[in-house]
């Protein structure tokens, strides 16, 4: 395995959320391509995330219930493991959040594509050492020891505003499987039904070019796929809207 460092401390940015509907998410990508710019070196691709946390999910937990500071720890990587080259890069990410500001720090790492079957994804990677010193480096300390939780992997067209620069992604085909096998039902994947807006930016305020989002009938949330796709697995098999994100109807 080889690393070499590649971004340190992004600039803080206010990250909001919409929450789209199954039916509507075309709509949603039509609508964002009339208003934005799609992304020039990567348009669209698969986005794959192992999250680490606590044995008893305190990042989870943080996120779940709305704190003012909350930090999540993933591997991050992109395209379908079947068509990755036999070494492949992946960034060891630590997202933080204070209130409404999130800022982002990660570290390159290069590793064999074999580390990313499912069946291998259990021992985190990254050796736990390097992972332990890395967030360190990161200026984070994380109560109790991290494992691997769960893998996350979506669909992601990317764009940017024409008129004020921010970052606008459109994630999809959101689906989730437990690593931690002692957590959940010994299900397997797991779909979210839906999909989510995200806007990266330096104020509140949204672009007039990206108002129209109101066309979608969605309004900002909190939306977490972390969090969500947890609850998922959590919730007993057969339970009304597990696969719904909570405070969402079904009215579809």
């Amino acid at each position: 395995m080889t690393q070499r460092s590649v971004e340190g401390q992004f600039r803080q940015r206010i990250e909001r959320k919409f929450f789209v509907k199954p039916p509507e998410i075309g709509f949603a990508g039509a609508l964002l391509r009339q208003v934005c710019r799609q992304d020039s070196e990567y348009p669209k691709g698969q986005v794959n995330s192992l999250y680490f946390d606590t044995t008893n999910l305190e990042q989870h937990e943080r996120s779940a219930s709305g704190e003012f500071k909350k930090d999540k720890v993933r591997i991050r990587w992109y395209g379908k493991t079947e068509d990755l080259p036999e070494t492949v890069p992946v960034f060891l990410e630590l997202k933080s959040r204070r209130g409404f500001a999130s800022s982002k720090r990660r570290e390159r790492f290069l590793i064999s594509r074999e580390m990313l079957q499912p069946d291998n994804l259990s021992a985190g990677i990254i050796d736990r050492k390097k992972l332990v010193a890395t967030i360190a480096g990161f200026g984070h300390f994380p109560s109790e020891p991290l494992r691997p939780v769960i893998l996350i992997s979506y669909w992601r067209y990317r764009f940017t505003d024409m008129l004020d620069g921010f970052r606008v992604a459109l994630d999809h085909n959101i689906r989730s499987v437990f690593i931690a096998r002692e957590f959940g039902y010994g299900e397997g994947e797991l779909p979210l039904r839906g999909g989510v807006i995200e806007v990266k930016g330096p104020s509140m305020e949204l672009p007039r070019t990206l108002r129209r989002i109101k066309l979608l009938n969605t309004d900002w949330s909190r939306f977490s796929k972390y969090s969500h796709c947890i609850d998922a697995h959590l919730e007993a098999p057969g339970t009304v809207a597990r696969l719904w994100p909570s405070g969402k109807t079904l009215d579809v």
